[in-house]
């Protein structure tokens, strides 16, 4: 045999027998295939695995948020659970009020763009009617004490104080809504429609005195939050209601308890959870709310009352579908009023700070200025995109033409820019603490309203009830700026 060719016989069979050995040493490349590639591949799958099966952080915080209120419900304590969402988020603030501010402005607007489309305009004019009414009553279970208290920074009145006034204004607020309803003759659906509206209206006004609350220890973004999600719940329910049944009372039930459930699992605990714990109750601080914000309550009721007169006057005269035009094309001021809001509600605690230091208030004459600057701007944008592309979307949303009502939508802006600037002078006034001074304001307003709100809407019908509405504002804001400018000029010589 030829060596060459033994030698590679035998070499042929050594690596054989190599290969076949289980403990045989790889050659190099070998130990990358054999072992490295197939643990590298199942470390991959293993995260893998771990990324399908990890909670997203929705789920994550829903489960936390489960886990704690089971735990405070086994300790039979909520207010001695610490505290675990920080204060002082100024960014967080401004977005998460923003958020709320927003969905709780628009809510009534995309409630009556669902009506329109599942059950017509006419049904849709009952269902504003009633939302009207709701909102207007919104005011007595509020009874104006929200800027007041988030603004009593040394707690004068405790937070048991605050909880009581609101329980005995909501149960009120129900009771007039009641009466209301019988003594304006409503049928049993109508009745139906606006005590559902109602009940979510009183939900409503009891969670403000919590979120009143996160705000006063300076937590506003947390009480953002429980205000966007109450009415997201709200539009929901109503929205699947409407859909599956095609009832406007059982969709106004369903809008009710969604925004109680919410209350219950989320606004409550959290407020408990997050802020200090109460003093105690005392029933002269209770009446000492009452007294305060008495005044409060009357200008913020009379000014609602003011603003909603031209919708009461066209209920006895036009038929139910104007309400709807009516409050579709109000719907644009109204966004200059939550816009306006958004800017300068998270600084009312540092306004009344401002304000408090004797040093500091040419400083915050120039906040106001500035912030009549806003208004301004906000104003004059807000026209500008409806006469650019607002007023086609508002037909393709609802289904009615609004070319026809050009020229009044713009007067309905310049009504939002003037309200903003009314609801604005107003919460000035409260951080003078000077509210009483408003109230003979509102009542030479709401007293000039009514007549002029019904020679105007049975002269020319729509139309006269929205050139009514911007008279009587522009009259408002007049007294308003010049009870403010005497206001001012007391206070320096005081100082």
């Amino acid at each position: 045999m030829n060596p060459l060719s033994k030698l590679r016989r035998n070499r042929g069979e050594s690596r054989d027998a190599s290969d076949d050995a289980p403990h045989a040493t790889p050659r190099y490349g070998e130990r990358y295939k054999a072992s490295g590639e197939p643990r590298r591949r199942s470390k991959r799958r293993e995260k893998d695995k771990e990324r399908d099966t990890e909670p997203s952080f929705l789920a994550r915080t829903v489960d936390h948020w489960w886990d704690r209120l089971l735990g405070a419900v086994y300790s039979r304590s909520f207010s001695e659970q610490s505290e675990q969402y920080m204060a002082h988020r100024t960014t967080r603030d401004y977005v998460c009020n923003t958020i709320g501010q927003a969905l709780w402005g628009g809510l009534f607007p995309l409630l009556t763009i669902v009506c329109t489309q599942l059950v017509g305009a006419e049904q849709a004019g009952y269902f504003s009617m009633a939302f009207v009414v709701g909102t207007l009553l919104l005011f007595l279970g509020n009874y104006g004490v929200r800027t007041y208290q988030v603004s009593d920074i040394d707690e004068m009145e405790s937070f048991y104080d605050y909880q009581l006034n609101r329980a005995i204004t909501c149960v009120a607020m129900l009771a007039v809504g009641l009466v209301y309803c019988r003594l304006r003759g409503y049928d049993a659906t109508m009745e139906s429609i606006c005590m559902g509206v109602l009940c979510f209206r009183a939900v409503d006004a009891l969670a403000d005195v919590y979120e009143g609350r996160l705000q006063q220890k300076d937590k506003l973004y947390l009480a953002g939050l429980s205000q966007a999600v109450r009415c997201g719940l709200a539009f929901i329910v109503f929205t699947v209601v409407l859909f599956v049944t095609r009832d406007l009372v059982w969709a106004s039930r369903g809008m009710a308890i969604g925004a109680g459930v919410s209350f219950i699992l989320l606004t409550l605990p959290l407020a408990l959870f997050e802020t200090d714990k109460s003093l105690p109750l005392s029933l002269r601080g209770v009446g000492e709310v009452f007294v305060q914000c008495f005044p409060l309550f009357i200008a913020l009721f009379l000014y609602n009352l003011i603003d909603s007169m031209p919708k009461f006057a066209m209920e006895g005269v036009l038929t139910y579908d104007n309400q709807l035009y009516y409050n579709a094309m109000y719907f644009p001021a109204h966004a200059i009023l939550m816009a306006v809001g958004f800017v300068y509600k998270p600084q009312l605690v540092r306004l009344a700070g401002i304000w408090a230091d004797p040093d500091k208030h040419k400083r915050f004459d120039l906040i106001v200025l500035a912030m009549f600057a806003v208004i301004a701007v906000i104003t004059g944008i807000m026209a500008l995109f409806m006469g650019w592309i607002g007023i086609p979307i508002m037909s393709f949303l609802y289904g009615i033409n609004f070319e026809q009502y050009r020229s009044l939508v713009y007067v309905m802006v310049c009504t939002g820019g003037i309200c903003a600037a009314i609801d604005f002078l107003y919460q000035i006034i409260i951080l003078l603490r000077e509210q009483q001074a408003v109230t003979r304001l509102y009542l030479i307003a709401c007293a000039f309203s009514l007549p002029v709100a019904l020679l105007l809407i049975n002269f020319s019908g729509l139309a006269g009830a929205v050139v009514a509405s911007v008279v009587i504002m522009a009259m408002l804001l007049v007294l308003l700026l010049s009870e403010y400018l005497v206001l001012r000029k007391r206070a320096e010589t005081a100082y």
